[in-house]
């Protein structure tokens, strides 16, 4: 037998000896305040469906009329044959609600990532990156060639001395940020590195994945929430998380999103979003439009679970937002800790390196505006006999 493959046997047996193999679940509902998982109902504490619209009545029901109308798939790349009258309509809509000139639609919100930094930047620039930005942006990044600065995590004074150490050393540059950081919870002072990049003259681009549908005026996000329209270049977004359902966005500057659609290669080389997924985005939008109800059912919940959670003795870390990290620190205890709320009926995931620092492993709980009152009281419950089972509180 060949023993090329060898080296991967023993490094997943690695991963198993340090409790960082994932084990990953089956489930058989749609996503909701309750699943089905690996065939047991539970309250699910996992998912980033914020407002509860992945299934929603009013979105299911647009992607069925569409796919009545325009089939599922749109059989070609955008630039060939693949751009619908829906995909267009969609940019016209998430523009005007995120009250930005302009936007494109990619696959996903990491292909908005490694399709617009390689686009924008080239081997003579340089990146200005957080410590703790996405790994979508990461790889943008290194698929770009530019040079790569990592400053401290939303640290402004640490941006700045970055920038100046290295003033004169590229031909153009781009500041690039998470706009709410998904282990974390917390997010930058979006401001301040506004100011900086008008100061140095760079391009500021911020991926606002867990912001959209969370923060702003009804969910339209971080940029929103400070004011800053018209200020950041480039706000790049997904529609998997409090929107519902699955693709990517890229709005802001009208110059940057006609430039992209010449040269974003996830758009010019993969066939265009699904039919059903541009039509129940769209129906999503409708939704946030017209109501910023769920928005702040999601930010009540939140405030419950996080206050009861710390009154308890838990760690829940320097969270801002509804992501609510407890924080345990050892990847065996959080994966040992997931597994006892499964029992409880409890759906939460343990988290850990590569996903988290080594010595930094948690349970992160996503709170939903589709969770009751009697759904969080019983997770509250849940942990907090977990949590002294365990000695963690």
């Amino acid at each position: 037998m060949s023993s090329k493959l060898k080296w991967i046997d023993e490094e997943l047996q690695s991963l198993k000896d340090s409790g960082l193999y994932n084990e990953i679940r089956t489930l058989g509902s749609p996503q909701g305040a309750w699943l089905v998982v690996d065939g047991k109902r539970v309250l699910n504490f996992c998912s980033n469906n914020y407002l509860g619209l992945a299934n929603h009545p009013h979105v299911v029901s647009a992607a069925k009329e569409a796919m009545d109308k325009y089939g599922v798939g749109p059989g070609a790349v955008r630039t060939i044959a693949g751009t619908m009258e829906l995909h267009l309509e969609l940019e016209r809509r998430i523009a005007k609600f995120k009250r930005v000139e302009d936007a494109i639609t990619f696959q996903s919100g990491f292909t908005a990532n490694t399709g617009t930094i390689p686009a924008l930047m080239g081997k003579e620039d340089m990146i200005f990156s957080d410590a703790l930005n996405h790994a979508s942006i990461i790889d943008g990044c290194r698929l770009s060639g530019a040079t790569i600065k990592r400053y401290g995590h939303a640290d402004p004074a640490s941006l700045e001395t970055v920038i100046k150490e290295n003033k004169g050393n590229y031909r153009r540059g781009l500041i690039v940020t998470d706009g709410v950081f998904s282990m974390d919870g917390d997010y930058p002072p979006l401001d301040k590195l506004t100011e900086i990049a008008e100061k140095y003259d760079l391009i500021l681009m911020v991926d606002d994945a867990h912001g959209e549908g969370v923060l702003g005026e009804g969910g339209r996000g971080i940029v929103d929430h400070f004011k800053l329209h018209g200020k950041v270049d480039i706000e790049v977004g997904t529609f998997s998380k409090a929107f519902g359902v699955m693709g990517g966005v890229v709005a802001g500057d009208a110059k940057i999103i006609q430039w992209l659609r010449q040269r974003g290669r996830p758009f010019l080389f993969s066939s265009a979003v699904t039919v059903p997924d541009v039509a129940a985005t769209i129906a999503s939008i409708d939704l946030l439009e017209e109501s910023t109800e769920l928005v702040d059912r999601l930010w009540a919940n939140a405030a419950t679970f996080k206050g009861e959670m710390e009154s308890m003795g838990f760690d829940t870390g320097k969270s801002m937002t509804p992501i609510t990290p407890v924080m345990l620190g050892s990847a065996k205890l959080a994966r040992e800790f997931s597994r006892k709320l499964y029992e409880e009926n409890v759906f939460a995931m343990a988290l850990g390196y590569p996903t988290v620092p080594v010595g930094q492993a948690r349970i992160r709980v996503m709170i939903s505006a589709a969770h009751t009152d009697d759904d969080i009281a019983q997770a509250l419950k849940a942990f907090e006999k977990v949590g002294k089972e365990l000695e963690v509180i």
